[in-house]
């Protein structure tokens, strides 16, 4: 549940999916549904507990991006892969505001009354590990990687 800022290197042969989607909130919630319909297509139950903690995660990693990191006109990108060892799935959501670096929600936690502030505190508590990182001069991508629960449904 630690928050990087560093590069983590990801295996080039996982199983990946990747798609744009605009920066509203169709798009946040469009991320969600596919990230489940992905993840059955790789043999993770629909309805399971892995399923729905990516499915949480990439939703409050897309709704970040649509807030936080959206410039008008561009898009952001969802991907998804399938790490083998240990088998894990990581959520990629890359938006166009490289300046704008999330915070650790263990920093400074949003007030008890406040409306919004707590996506990140989600993020980490349901991924192994969480981060973000800067690949070039127009993107960041903040990503999680969470534990596959009954990795013998995995089918790649």
């Amino acid at each position: 549940m630690k928050s990087s800022h560093v590069r983590v290197e990801t295996p080039t042969r996982a199983p990946q999916f990747t798609i744009r989607l605009s920066s509203t909130a169709r798009g946040a919630r469009l991320a969600r549904r596919l990230a489940g319909q992905q993840l059955a297509a790789w043999g993770i139950p629909y309805d399971s507990e892995t399923s729905q903690a990516v499915a949480l995660v990439t939703a409050e990693l897309a709704a970040n991006a649509v807030t936080h990191g959206r410039t008008p006109g561009r898009d952001f990108r969802l991907t998804l892969l399938l790490l083998p060892e240990p088998a894990a799935v990581r959520v990629e959501v890359t938006d166009t505001r490289p300046e704008r670096l999330p915070d650790d929600p263990a920093a400074e936690p949003a007030a008890p009354d406040a409306p919004s502030g707590r996506g990140l505190l989600l993020v980490a508590a349901y991924a192994e590990r969480w981060g973000c990182e800067v690949r070039d001069a127009c993107t960041k991508t903040v990503w999680a990687d969470l534990t596959v629960i009954g990795p013998s449904f995995l089918r790649t």
